[in-house]
């Protein structure tokens, strides 16, 4: 059997086991296949080609896993496209992408994107919890139109927006074959194990796709937040006493914040995470307060998963002396370091920029613009990025893109982003902007509502200032030093 076929046959290979918890409801393994079993046959019924490209809205709920799911067992090409973005961006990447079919949520099948599947001739499913029928067609978009329709060829597969981990954020495409990679990435999070998964991570990411893969094929539940909540997180680690659980540093600060219990997490053995570096001080303050170790990875949605991470016997080892590092190179994977400049191979305890050879991805090597050093005994240390990037509670803000959006307002001139320190989050993003003349007023709201309504939620800066002049350097660029010194004299103000 192919991997379709093997994810295919253990979605259905205990119906009446429970597979799934959200929200206080249950859904077994039968519920889940089903879901996924109709998802192709609305499909199929429409005349979806099978080459389409299909759009997932994707969100944390147990209909869109069922409806990924199905895509993935029928050899389907599924698409994943950000719910967390304004209906006018979601509506504008179905004009640019022309799916044939779109699949979300009864909550985003906002007028701006029902318009917009129209435009382009869409068929549309709606996902619906509450309804006499969970997934149904849409009303409004009962057949496909006359098209265009954008087609994929080869081997079916998913399409993810990738992180940005490797550059500016793009569609990487991955065969269904290559998802072998996902159940891999779980295994070493999980030390081999398949324990109950309360799933934190995002759906629309490539961690949230590697636990939607691995979970029915390693025959584990999965507890499903929607967003993270320290209530809910909790509640889920009580009832389901999972011995590992996963997530992003964010996770660590809010539960220490809210003054969790140690008993609270009794049994949890590790806390496994990646998606942005782990300040040593944050994983010193978290295993002091619960006894619990964290093991941290590393890894990008080009390389299918993590490709670097700390195992516990690692930790029993090096948790003092490589205090800070991602870990090593996983079996099978080869790293290096190149320098920035001449994109020579550089020797251990050199800084430069991460490339990684992943063979069961690609057969060449994958660059990133992550910088990083590799010292003699393997252990990786982030040092940061070569391209700005903010990583913001794992979402990676390019400030760019966002310095872009501001200027797109009529009324900014020019912006200027940078990344501050947050104990929370890691990092967040603020920007000044300096208004053109003779132009009605704008506030600090209304730049933010304008970013908000192009972007995803994580790029709107959490503070905005008007300036009168943006501080350049003699060359006339933004002097982004200068910019943040702004942001840091008003907190130390």
């Amino acid at each position: 059997m192919n991997f379709s076929q093997q994810l295919r046959a253990a979605i259905h290979a205990n119906p009446e086991k429970p597979a799934m918890d959200f929200k206080g409801r249950v859904f077994t393994g039968g519920e889940i296949a089903g879901l996924a079993d109709r998802t192709l046959a609305l499909l199929d019924a429409a005349g979806i080609e099978q080459r389409a490209s299909i759009g997932v809205v994707v969100r944390n709920k147990p209909l869109h896993a069922g409806a990924m799911l199905g895509l993935l067992t029928g050899d389907r090409w599924l698409t994943t496209v950000y719910a967390m973005q304004a209906p006018g961006s979601i509506a504008q990447e179905l004009r640019d992408s022309r799916f044939a079919a779109v699949i979300a949520d009864r909550i985003d099948w906002t007028p701006e994107v029902v318009a917009a599947a129209r435009e382009c001739g869409t068929f549309g499913l709606v996902l619906d919890l509450e309804a006499a029928e969970p997934i149904s067609v849409h009303p409004e978009l009962t057949q496909p139109g006359a098209g265009p329709f954008r087609t994929m060829d080869g081997e079916p597969g998913l399409e993810i927006l990738s992180s940005g981990t490797t550059g500016k954020p793009k569609r990487i495409v991955f065969p269904t074959r290559i998802l072998v990679r996902m159940i891999d990435s779980v295994k070493v999070a999980n030390m081999g194990k398949a324990p109950p998964s309360i799933l934190s991570w995002p759906y629309s990411g490539i961690g949230g796709m590697c636990d939607l893969v691995a979970s029915p094929m390693l025959g584990r539940h999965v507890s499903l937040l929607e967003r993270f909540n320290v209530d809910d997180w909790v509640e889920a680690v009580e009832r389901l006493k999972p011995e590992t659980v996963v997530g992003v540093p964010p996770i660590a600060r809010m539960v220490l914040d809210a003054k969790v219990p140690r008993e609270r997490l009794a049994g949890v053995k590790y806390f496994v995470g990646g998606s942005a570096p782990m300040p040593p001080e944050l994983q010193d303050e978290f295993e002091e307060t619960y006894g619990i170790k964290v093991i941290w990875a590393y890894g990008a949605t080009e390389f299918c998963g993590t490709i670097i991470s700390w195992t516990p016997d690692l930790h029993e080892q090096f948790r003092k002396t490589k205090a800070g590092a991602m870990g090593k190179a996983l079996p099978g994977i080869d790293l290096r370091v190149i320098d920035v400049e001449t994109g020579e191979i550089l020797p251990p305890g050199r800084q430069g920029y991460l490339e990684a050879l992943v063979p069961q991805v690609r057969d060449e090597w994958i660059s990133t613009t992550d910088l990083v050093e590799i010292d003699e005994d393997g252990f990786v240390f982030h040092r940061g990025r070569g391209d700005g990037a903010i990583v913001r509670g794992g979402h990676k803000v390019i400030p760019e893109k966002v310095g872009d959006c501001l200027r797109d307002h009529p009324a900014v001139l020019d912006a200027a982003v940078v990344g501050l320190p947050d104990r929370r989050l890691g990092a967040v993003p603020v920007a000044v902007v300096e208004l053109k003349a003779d132009v009605a007023a704008v506030d600090e709201a209304a730049l933010k509502e304008h970013v908000r309504a192009a972007l995803t939620t994580p790029q709107v800066p959490v503070a905005i200032r008007i300036v009168d002049r943006i501080p350049r350097t003699t060359s006339l660029k933004a002097d982004l030093g200068a910019v943040r010194k702004m942001f840091e004299d008003q907190l130390a103000g």
